[in-house]
């Protein structure tokens, strides 16, 4: 049955040392909180700020970013807990795996398709209407025919998508150095805004900080409205307490990515050790940057008159330094690559995962000779990604994204209470706090986010799920590594929930000891070959 094909760590740990499936590491601490930080600082810093202050939490806003970032660091808490207990490429898809079975391994592995695949087709169409309205400013647009996302086929969307596809098939190290390039570039245009707008601002223009609540909207028709109003007829509030926290929930979305940090784990030289650090370190530094953005913006415009559309440039533009917006248009150029570039990584990190256990065809998963990346999977992705980009008028499908990784972030809190209930024994480099009362509060608080998304997307999302389901049942069951019958399958990787403080047994008879890992074939060596793990020291009988 499906639900007793759990594939224990172990497992999954053994798989990232199979010659065929091994991937190269090379990325350290640093490296990984530069890939979040690339993937989270997009084009939200530049927008969502003067959305949210105008429509709903007015100078505030700044509250609204830091509730979001709370809320974010509680899962964040969770990844990091998982992803140093079980540092092997797929991220939640993995996690899952390890703690609900095959049958939900699958679900979260199809969801994830929504949050990265999509996510990164749409954040292209972004990058194309950012790169032609940068042609415009020198006096060479491209017809809207071919650019900007009302274009028939859309050639720049195309073009980056894959562009970044051949950076990640040539290697992890070199795409991590064009996303440390990229992301030095950003944050120095960040944070020359926040430093130019501090000699601008006008304290006036904070008063009051938190405006006085007004009803909300209805959401417009049944399927548009927030689903937590169909169902108890509750209408979030504008400004206020309450619009703080609605804002909250919008500018949550700015967050999304740093999850994708989990996706390099068998990358990472010391996963154990940088993987949390990556994660927390790059959630910090963005809610800090957002924070910082935020109370500019509003210091310097008034928020009733804030622009929705680019309200960075015409804040400047109002205080007399037009010339500050063109700076925030290579900005948001410059982070988009880098948001582009980071979700086809994890997007082929998870696929990877799911075709080396057969749910997807194995053959997918090959690993190059020589850049040690799985190549095939990587231009998959970026040929998807790109047709996606180019050809779909994407729109509300974007919503698609935030519900998609909502729910992951919910599995993997829930998933926190549950392996350490079922598998003690294993040795954790990072420890969420107060288990089990923080992964609650961040299902929770996932979940009510979840609630507020229109009803229609919940909808598409129930189509995608249901088209997800159709093929595990036609394909995926049948040919799992973990089908009985199945070559090195059920009988060798299906586990029992480990006794409270004991080991889980092996293939063999032999009981597994507290936080070991067993041999594949023998000893087994650090990724790259003989020599002392990386950092001279720790447990090793952990691989590194």
């Amino acid at each position: 049955m499906a639900q007793h094909r759990v594939k224990s760590v172990e497992a999954s740990l053994r798989d990232t040392e199979q010659p065929e499936h091994r991937l190269s590491r090379n990325l350290s601490a640093l490296d990984l909180t530069v890939f979040g930080v690339g993937v989270i600082i997009g084009t939200g810093i530049f927008v969502l700020t003067g959305v949210v202050a105008k429509t709903q939490a007015g100078p505030a806003v700044a509250i609204s970013f830091v509730v979001a970032g709370v809320v974010c660091g509680f899962a964040a808490l969770c990844y990091a807990e998982f992803a140093s207990t079980v540092p092997v490429a797929g991220s939640a898809y993995t996690f899952s795996y390890a703690t609900f079975g095959e049958f939900m391994a699958w679900i979260i592995g199809w969801d994830l398709v929504l949050e990265l695949a999509l996510g990164a087709a749409t954040v292209s169409v972004g990058w194309s209407g950012y790169f032609n309205q940068l042609l415009g400013d020198l006096g060479i647009p491209l017809p809207a025919s071919i650019a900007g996302e009302t274009a028939t086929v859309n050639i720049p969307a195309m073009f980056i998508a894959l562009l970044m596809t051949g950076v990640l098939v040539l290697g992890i190290k070199l795409s991590s150095r064009v996303t440390t390039v990229i992301v030095a570039i950003k944050i120095a245009i960040v944070l020359l805004v926040i430093v130019l707008g501090l000699f601008y601002i006008n304290a006036a223009n904070y008063q009051p900080f938190v405006p006085p609540a007004q009803p909300g909207t209805t959401g417009g028709s049944t399927l548009t409205a927030p689903l937590i109003q169909l169902i108890a007829g509750f209408t979030p509030s504008t400004f206020g307490v309450g619009g703080i926290f609605a804002g909250a929930a919008i500018v949550f979305f700015a967050f999304i990515g740093f999850d994708i940090v989990a996706t390099a784990a068998e990358e990472t030289k010391n996963p154990k050790r940088d993987l949390p650090r990556g994660i927390i370190a790059s959630l910090a530094i963005c809610t800090l940057l957002y924070v910082a953005v935020s109370l500019v913006v509003v210091g310097m415009q008034n928020y009733t008159q804030l622009s929705t559309d680019a309200p960075l440039a015409e804040a400047f533009r109002s205080v007399g330094l037009p010339f500050v917006s063109a700076l925030i248009s290579v900005g948001a150029l410059a982070g988009l690559t880098s948001v582009v570039m980071i979700l086809m990584l994890g997007q082929s990190r998870v696929l990877f995962a799911m075709s080396r256990d057969h749910l997807l065809s194995p053959g997918l998963g090959a690993v190059h000779p020589r850049y040690r990346t799985p190549y095939r999977i990587t231009i998959l992705t970026g040929v998807i990604v790109a047709v996606l980009g180019g050809l779909v008028p994407l729109g509300t499908l974007a919503e698609l994204v935030n519900i998609g990784t909502l729910f992951a972030f919910v599995l993997v809190s829930i998933g926190v209470i549950v392996l350490r209930r079922t598998r003690p024994d294993l040795h954790r480099s990072f420890r969420v706090p107060w288990v089990p009362v923080l992964p609650i509060l961040s299902a929770v608080a996932c979940l009510w986010l979840m609630l507020n998304l229109p009803a229609e997307t919940w909808l598409r999302f129930a189509i995608w799920m249901a088209i997800g389901l159709v093929l595990y049942f036609v394909y995926s069951r049948q040919h799992s590594r973990l089908a009985p019958g199945a070559a090195g399958g059920a009988g060798e990787e299906l586990r029992r929930t480990a006794p409270m403080g004991g080991g889980a047994p092996l293939a063999g008879g032999e009981p597994l000891g507290r936080g070991a890992m067993p041999p594949a074939g023998g000893a087994m060596p650090p990724a790259g070959g003989g020599g002392p793990p990386a950092g001279g020291g720790g447990r090793g009988d952990e691989p590194r």
